[in-house]
């Protein structure tokens, strides 16, 4: 029973998800935010799916409050819209592998992930997470390698995480914030930095919402001492803040 209550954990690691009871104020949030954001603020109520997914429910009119993504790249292009305020850079991260704690494929090095056979679970290309990967793979110069033993791409980096921690893949490209959930079932390849794409997080309220006053203390709360306290402890890098 044990075994079975950790394997539906891990795999609802691998769904987006919502958290908060009873609030009608909203946050939708890249889901390497997962475990962050309720520590920084429990009240919202919280929804953590791709970066992409996100954006394209604020283009169809979801009722949402803040937005917050993995890549600039989707708040820019709803900023550009009218669809959101002008976004604030808050985070950073890096790529890291990860393998099972048993390895079956044997990886110790990025560059193991081009052998025959080997299993690997990279982002869908246009989610955040996939297309940093293919840019890091592309500046390693082992893109097409790697890609040929790609088994599976998902919609979000949870998803990747369950995988590779369920041991249906040998290997995934993950942002190094989400190894920690699962540091019992994984282990950690680290990559090189000079490889490694600018990740970069950015949030922003969404300019339909009648809560501004909510959207602008929370984004206050992520950017505050205390909010940087606990996303460093989280992994995230930080941005230089402004004086």
């Amino acid at each position: 029973m044990r075994a079975l209550a950790v394997l539906f954990a891990l795999v609802a690691l691998a769904l987006p998800s919502a958290t908060g009871a009873g609030s009608n104020f909203t946050v939708y949030a890249a889901a390497s935010l997962t475990e962050v954001f309720p520590k920084i603020d429990s009240k919202p109520r919280f929804s953590f799916a791709g970066s992409d997914q996100l954006a394209l429910q604020i283009r169809q009119g979801a009722p949402v409050d803040v937005y917050a993504a993995a890549s600039p790249r989707y708040t820019q292009l709803l900023y550009q819209d009218g669809l959101v305020g002008k976004p604030v850079t808050f985070a950073k991260n890096r790529l890291i592998v990860i393998v099972p704690k048993s390895n079956p494929a044997n990886i110790h090095s990025v560059y193991d992930l081009g052998k025959s056979g080997v299993k690997v679970v990279i982002g869908d290309q246009g989610v955040p997470i996939g297309s940093y990967t293919r840019q890091l793979l592309d500046a390693l110069g082992i893109k097409d390698a790697v890609l040929r033993n790609v088994v599976s791409q998902e919609t979000d980096v949870k998803g990747i995480v369950a995988k590779v921690a369920l041991g249906e893949a040998d290997a995934g490209f993950v942002y190094r914030t989400d190894a920690k959930p699962v540091s019992a079932k994984v282990e950690k390849i680290f990559l090189p930095f000079w490889a490694q794409p600018p990740v970069r997080y950015q949030i922003a309220i969404v300019s339909s919402t009648p809560r501004k006053v909510e959207a602008r203390a929370f984004i206050r709360q992520v950017l505050s001492k205390r909010g940087r306290m606990l996303l460093r402890r989280a992994g995230f890098g930080l941005p230089r803040k402004k004086h």
